[in-house]
């Protein structure tokens, strides 16, 4: 398995992304070209693939942002290729971004995922994550 950032939009993204955001979220549309490259040109957005072979099995996204309290980041949007889980993928996405967050000073990093997802939540408790006694909210525009 090789672990890469995305450095630009492609068809072969777009398509990887395309098979990846369904199993992922039923709500969420996988983003466009445009959509896509507008994401990579984010400031402290980075957006880590897993390649088997030359096959995208896995993505994460990772936002990096200064406020006042200090750089602050979070994991988003991590989906492993049904075809791949339990090997590693996720939690070699994992390592790298805590890797690349800590290389950029952050103070912690975030994330949040569903209790219904017992994969996800047992590697990211191993990993070090701890919940946090907070109330989450969401206004939907």
């Amino acid at each position: 398995m090789q672990l890469e950032r995305a450095s630009a939009a492609s068809a072969e993204l777009v398509e990887a992304l395309a098979r990846l955001v369904p199993q992922l979220s039923r709500t969420s549309a996988p983003p466009s070209e445009d959509e896509l490259a507008e994401l990579l040109d984010q400031r402290g957005t980075t957006l880590l693939l897993a390649r088997e072979g030359e096959a995208i099995m896995g993505v994460l996204t990772l936002v990096v942002v200064r406020i006042p309290t200090g750089v602050k980041a979070r994991i988003e949007d991590v989906v492993v290729d049904e075809s791949a889980r339990g090997k590693g993928v996720g939690e070699a996405l994992t390592r790298e971004a805590l890797r690349l967050a800590a290389a950029a000073q952050a103070v912690h990093v975030e994330l949040s995922s569903h209790p219904s997802r017992e994969a996800a939540n047992r590697l990211y408790r191993r990993l070090g994550f701890a919940e946090r006694e907070t109330n989450v909210y969401r206004h939907r525009l």
